[in-house]
């Protein structure tokens, strides 16, 4: 038996009762990105999307499987937040961020530890923007450029022929060292860029997360239990890869699609956990409704493989961490209930609004006959 978790990232079902908390009373990823573009889902309104509560824009059809939503618990927006919950991780506080740029003294502390003779930049700005209005005052000082944004995340960028990667690595490590405790982020992101002056890009197929290592959960019960746990995507980063037995990288969403089709068609036992990342870093942040919504497209035209290759005893999740508003003002996530579509033999109906998305990782745990003690409750 295989359990496939696709989580749709970014793609929220409207704004949770704390969202205006968060500064995100209004928000709705889903509805306002097919009201905004007129983008047409068939097959996810064939898995009973159309029947959750709050989704106004597609069809209430007979449903091919389980429909409902998940409130968020821990507290934050952002993917590592989310995730961590999915695995029956609550959080006592959010993950520090850092609207006004790290404190001076932290970076002397990073610099000299690290080795470097400085820095540039310290606000939150565009990963893009970042190399395009920093990148020639890099090349001339030699200084790593370091920026964050409304997550916990501290991100360091370079040139490859300034600063190699594996160069680059090792200063990232060295924050991430530092960054725990008072001062503790979800994630530290090296990197790379490429090109002249004029003409950076950032070289994604280089780019290294360092995440915070969680604690026990849903992950580790399975591969302690025998069963093989296939991250693909940036699923291993995220939970600083601890839990799996095998990591596949991609290089977009159409590319995690077909590694995971391919890996469906493996003879396997165990979770085969996949996250589509372009909604999010893509379309949502950079508030782009009609990107998003081809994406949507796409993935919805993609699905009846994926139905297809479920074998008679295999159980396929769609979910999603949190919202990114593609409509909505600023470049942020966005608070919003997730996604939870469930297509398996014999599953069928509402499931209602579950309590904590930490009910998926409680439902795989539960299908593998182990049992978790976790937080959330099976679906079963």
């Amino acid at each position: 038996m295989k359990v496939i978790a696709l989580v749709l990232d970014s793609v929220g079902l409207g704004y949770l009762p704390d969202a205006p908390l968060f500064g995100d009373e209004g928000a709705d990823t889903l509805d306002h990105t097919l009201l905004k573009t007129g983008v047409v889902l068939p097959h996810l309104a064939a898995l009973g999307l159309g029947w959750v509560p709050g989704v106004h824009t597609l069809p209430r059809v007979r449903p091919q499987g389980a429909f409902g939503r998940m409130r968020a618990v821990n507290p934050g927006k952002d993917t590592t937040t989310g995730h961590f919950e999915f695995v029956g991780i609550h959080l006592e506080r959010p993950f520090r961020t850092y609207p006004e740029g790290f404190p001076e003294e932290l970076l002397r502390a990073w610099a000299e530890a690290a080795g470097v003779g400085g820095w540039l930049l310290n606000r939150p700005y565009s990963g893009t923007e970042a190399i395009k209005d920093y990148g020639e005052a890099h090349l001339k000082t030699g200084f790593p450029i370091v920026y964050t944004s409304a997550d916990s995340v501290f991100q360091v960028a370079a040139h490859v022929e300034i600063i190699p990667p594996e160069e680059l690595y090792r200063i990232s490590e060295v924050a991430r060292e530092l960054l725990k405790g008072e001062h503790q982020v979800a994630r530290v992101i090296a990197r790379p860029f490429a090109g002249p002056p004029g003409a950076f890009y950032r070289r994604e197929d280089l780019r290294r997360d360092f995440a915070l290592e969680p604690p026990r959960n849903v992950l580790d019960l399975l591969k302690e239990g025998g069963l093989e746990v296939v991250g693909v995507g940036k699923i291993p980063d995220i939970y600083a890869h601890r839990g799996f037995t095998r990591e596949v990288k991609t290089k977009d969403n159409r590319d995690g699609l077909e590694k995971t089709l391919a890996l469906m068609e493996e003879p396997f036992h165990g979770l085969l956990f996949t996250n589509l990342v372009d909604f999010d870093a893509k379309y949502g942040h950079r508030r782009d409704p009609l990107g998003y919504a081809q994406a949507l497209s796409e993935l919805d035209a993609f699905l009846p493989k994926l139905l297809e290759a479920l074998g008679p005893e295999d159980h396929l999740f769609l979910v999603s961490d949190h919202g990114n508003d593609p409509t909505f003002f600023g470049t942020d996530h966005t608070r919003e209930y997730g996604m939870l579509l469930w297509v398996g033999p014999g599953v069928e109906g509402d499931l209602g609004t579950r309590k904590t998305f930490a009910d998926l990782g409680a439902t795989w745990a539960r299908l593998f006959g182990l049992t978790w003690t976790g937080p959330g409750q099976s679906l079963i």
